[in-house]
């Protein structure tokens, strides 16, 4: 540090640091003490809420909307075109076979009638025009009649789809209702508000509450004691006397005893001067100014020169600004870059304490819970569960396996002893009971795979599966 800025004392310094010390580490253990219980919030409830509200959403919104969209409305709307699509092509389809038929078959047969009346009497043709026309009349009717029947129905079809549009139409935003909308009034309601009111709202008033406003009102405190209270008494005892009694009193003075009298006996002077002499004023005018002036000067220049360059300009650099030079730069700019470092510093320091209570309730909380915890896991709830897995679970799941399999082999005995039955019951009924002559029983053969040594006293069996036998 230069000359210019020397160090503060050590009875600046030391009071400085443990104010300092004082205010900043409760800010500074709040400060860890937040920011360690935001980074387990963030890790053990916010991720895993995250994540959870991900997974909940895809599972009871986005897969179930996809699946609805792509497994029930999808075919259900292409169904339904297809419907009516395959309907209306096919009700077309008929009427105009149906009018093609009924044409056909009424020109053949007015055609044939008039090929065999004709030869029998051409007067008859007239009758037979008339009915034949009357006949087409007939048809005709009958046609528009099915048309305008056919017509009703397709636009019945086509109200009634209608109908089922707008009863979609109407279930539709309740279920979307009750799939986009009511979870995230559930969120909001039960999880975001609470979340924002416990874990916000109430601990930045409590923190407002029993750390801002009493660190608000230290500081406050400190500043009126420390700047505002020195600057008050030095302008009220430093600089106000000074300028009543070096600058004000001094002119009052010299205005009203030197200068004043000295105006008034001056005055009288150049009268007297003036009448007693006024005969040699045009005469000795050249001299006269010259005397004027310089006695002019000499009363009103010359003391306010003296005044402004021995007095004011003295007064005002001695006694306000070399003191409010020497206050700014050994009191206040001290204070100020030791108060800048004490913060520092203590800012370190307090992060020191912080981090070292933190790591003594870290090993209070080890040693209270988790060693005991630790050793109840490692000495009971371990050996317990693998006396478990193996003497209970191990066991009742060999015997489950067991059952299964008893219960898969019962099933194959009964499916082949069922499959044996049905193919009994067929031979009876297609090619007659199968009849046995009585007699011993047939003992069957041992079977040697093949080879060439046999079982005492029994021939050997061919190979043939067990499903050809019989």
């Amino acid at each position: 540090m230069s000359m210019e800025n020397p160090p503060p004392p050590a009875l600046i310094r030391i009071p400085v640091r443990i104010v300092v010390l004082l205010v900043v580490l409760p800010i500074r253990m709040a400060w860890d003490a937040l920011t360690a219980a935001a980074r387990l919030l963030d890790r053990s409830l916010l991720r895993p809420a995250g994540r959870g509200l991900a997974r909940l959403l895809h599972h009871t919104v986005t897969r179930p909307a996809r699946w609805l969209y792509r497994w029930v409305l999808a075919p259900v709307g292409r169904g339904i075109t297809r419907v009516l699509t395959g309907t209306g092509r096919g009700l077309a389809w008929v009427f105009t076979r149906v009018g093609r038929g009924l044409a056909w078959v009424l020109t053949g047969t007015g055609r044939g009638l008039a090929w065999v009346f004709t030869p029998v009497g051409r007067g008859l043709a007239w009758v037979f025009t008339g009915v034949g026309r009357g006949l087409a009349w007939v048809f005709t009717g009958v046609g528009r009649g099915l048309a305008w029947f056919f017509t009703g129905l397709g636009r019945g079809l086509a109200v009634t789809g209608g109908w089922l549009w707008s009863g979609l139409s109407v279930v539709g935003p309740w279920l979307g209702k009750a799939l986009f909308v009511r979870p995230w009034v559930g969120l909001w309601r039960f999880v975001i508000v609470p979340v924002a009111r416990y874990g916000i709202a109430v601990p930045a008033g409590w923190l407002y509450r029993h750390v801002l406003a009493p660190l608000g009102t230290v500081s406050l405190f400190l500043l009126e004691k420390l700047l505002l209270v020195p600057v008050a008494a030095l302008f009220r005892y430093v600089l106000v006397p000074l300028l009543r009694y070096g600058v004000a009193l001094p002119a009052v003075w010299l205005d009203r005893h030197v200068l004043n009298p000295l105006g008034h006996g001056i005055r009288r002077v150049l009268v007297q001067a003036g009448r007693g002499l006024g005969w040699f004023l045009p005469r000795l005018g050249g001299g006269l100014a010259a005397v004027l002036a310089w006695s002019g000067r000499a009363v009103f220049v010359w003391p306010w020169v003296g005044l402004w360059r021995y007095v004011i300009v003295p007064v005002a650099r001695y006694g306000f600004a070399v003191p409010a030079t020497w206050l700014w730069r050994r009191v206040l700019v001290p204070v100020a870059r030791e108060v800048r470092d004490a913060l520092a510093i203590c800012w370190r320091v307090a992060g020191f304490l912080s981090r070292a209570l933190g790591r003594a309730l870290k090993w209070v909380a080890w040693n209270l819970v988790g060693r005991p915890v630790a050793w109840a896991w490692t000495q009971v709830v371990r050996p317990v569960g693998h006396w478990v897995r193996h003497s209970v679970w191990a066991p009742a799941r060999r015997a489950a396996v067991e059952a299964g399999r008893a219960a898969r082999d019962a099933l194959a005995t009964a499916r082949a002893t069922v499959r044996e039955a049905r193919r009994d019951a067929w031979r009876a009924l297609v090619a007659g009971a199968r009849m046995t002559e009585p007699g011993e029983p047939q003992v069957a053969r041992a079977r040697t795979l093949g080879s060439t040594t046999n079982v005492p006293g029994a021939a050997p069996a061919p190979e043939i599966s067990p499903r050809k036998w019989g």
